[in-house]
């Protein structure tokens, strides 16, 4: 009984959004309500501890909305100022096959973007790139979800390990730098297949024959550049640690491509554009602005992402000013929702479309109509997040409860290792991807579910370092999954309420990264 009760919060999700294609604001609501009275009923959470819970996920949707907003509004800016059709020239100028530019965008740039910033930003902001290149926005918010999975591991400068890690008893920086390093080993048995795995889901699903063959020719130059990618991110973390391993192998990804796509190496000779959007009409008219001025607000993104992280008087001070932070909500001690409004990926977002029309030397008007069109097309996106939030604080505040009983998370970890043993390394990253759909962070997700990882690597003489690794790259899988990051990426693309179909996309390629990289871990176990 009590399992059926933690797990209403996968669930219901599951029912509502999945099969019967309810829109999310709608299915969330719905589920977020049944949590919250078997929360009270069966749980014992009391009513003060939902009410902050609830207020702590009203919060939290604000600080998405802000990234959103962000995004959206950058978007919106550089089409009005011409420079996404330049940019768009500049990426067919690589190559005008859909299959090699969702490669670079999606996987690559999404990559370098995840490194710098996390926060499903990434999603966020190459979904609606793809739009403008011609995806269809199904398309586009799928194959950014799935593209946004590998790099998750070692998001915004290391996050997901220090501080995902970091309640552990051996946290500190040798053990982040030898869990950063297994991670990437064990990501070359998985990672390594994602760029094939993203043309397969636009030939197959988005594309006009929906067959094989257009992805299986593409298999040869896709493993070279997942190859090049993981084999690197191991070569850095070993070499430098974890915290900037996603940025290097992004940036080491997009040189090869670059040069192997233009030389046409590995790939057909046929360029396929079988998925363009219906009506579509490619721009080829002349622009008098320079490819450089019409990428810079995203160079601006990236570096100010790195300066704001690594600087360390930089950091502090955009950490303390304009911080709107909830602390105890209601008076209930650690229910706390952060807000460094200046540290948050939303404000720089922000800062390059002021700045790109300033770079551009384009009108403000510009960015004041970007931003009125942003703010009215997050409404959805607001609604649902409020609920998916809501549940999400709920879920994870229950171990605050008058029956004494631990949190629902930690409830069903504890019964999904009972019947594993040794073979919990097969299961270990699905409980991570577990914790990434619900919570809809894989850093939140390893801070959860890690010290139930650590326990039962004890338990089961299993080694806690390819556990922890395990419980880390399934929580970066379920990044494809997760509800708020799906809401985000359909909302930046225009699919609000497609939140179902989304999933259903994602889904498939979710379990079959943690299957790769469980089966890897148990014959690297066995043989060890």
């Amino acid at each position: 009984m009590l399992v059926l009760v933690a797990l209403s919060a996968i669930l219901a999700p599951f029912l509502f959004l999945v099969l019967l294609r309810m829109p999310a604001k709608k299915g969330m609501f719905y589920s977020a309500g049944i949590v919250i009275l078997l929360a009270y009923f069966v749980w014992g959470v009391g009513v003060d501890i939902i009410a902050a819970s609830v207020l702590e996920g009203f919060h939290k949707t604000l600080t998405i909305l802000f990234i959103l907003f962000g995004a959206i509004v950058l978007l919106n800016t550089l089409r009005k100022t011409g420079a996404v059709n330049r940019i768009n020239q500049g990426f067919r100028g690589i190559s005008t096959d859909m299959r090699v530019q969702i490669v670079i965008v999606a996987f690559l740039f999404g990559a370098l973007i995840e490194g710098a910033a996390g926060f499903g930003t990434p999603a966020a902001v190459t979904g609606p790139l793809m739009v403008a290149l011609g995806f269809t926005p199904m398309a586009a918010a799928s194959i950014a979800l799935i593209a946004d999975s590998s790099p998750v591991s070692y998001g915004a400068v290391g996050t997901p390990i220090q501080v995902g890690l970091s309640n552990l008893p051996e946290a500190g920086i040798p053990f982040y730098q030898e869990i950063g390093a297994r991670i990437a080993f064990f990501d070359l048995f998985a990672g390594t297949f994602i760029p094939f795995i993203i043309v397969v889901v636009l030939t197959v699903f988005f594309g006009k024959k929906k067959g094989w063959k257009s992805a299986w020719e593409m298999l040869p130059w896709t493993l070279l550049i997942g190859i090049t990618y993981t084999s690197s991110a191991y070569l850095y973390a070993v070499l430098f640690g974890h915290e900037f391993v996603a940025i290097l192998a992004s940036l080491t990804g997009l040189v090869v491509a670059t040069v192997t796509a233009k030389r046409g190496f590995l790939l057909p000779k046929s360029s396929w554009q079988d998925a363009l959007q219906e009506d579509f009409t490619i721009e080829e008219e002349g622009t008098n602005m320079g490819l450089l001025r019409a990428w810079s607000p995203y160079l601006v993104i990236v570096g100010l992402l790195l300066v704001t992280r690594i600087v360390p008087s930089v950091k502090a001070f955009t950490l303390e000013w304009v911080d709107l932070t909830w602390t105890n909500i209601l008076g209930v001690e650690g229910v706390t929702s952060k807000w460094q409004v200046l540290y948050s990926p939303g404000t720089v977002l922000v800062f390059a479309a002021i700045l790109a029309v300033v770079i551009q030397r384009k009108s403000f008007r510009n960015f004041t109509v970007a931003a009125k069109e942003s703010i009215l097309s997050m409404k959805d996106a607001a609604l649902a997040l409020v609920a998916t939030l809501a549940l999400v604080q709920v879920f994870t505040n229950s171990g605050m409860n008058g029956n004494e009983l631990i949190s629902m998370p930690q409830y069903i970890a504890q019964n999904l290792a009972g019947g594993f043993g040794t073979m919990w390394v097969l299961a270990a990253p699905f409980l991570g991807e577990l914790g990434a759909f619900i919570t809809g962070s894989a850093t939140v997700s390893t801070l959860t579910f890690s010290p139930v990882q650590y326990s039962i690597a004890e338990e089961t003489a299993l080694s806690k370092e390819t556990i922890l690794s395990l419980q880390v790259i399934g929580a970066a899988a379920g990044n494809m999954i997760c509800v708020h990051n799906v809401v985000a990426a359909g909302t930046v693309v225009g699919l609000s309420g497609k939140e179902g179909d989304i999933i259903r996309k994602t889904i498939l390629p979710a379990l079959l990264y943690g299957l790769l990289v469980g089966v890897a871990a148990l014959c690297i176990t066995m043989l060890v």
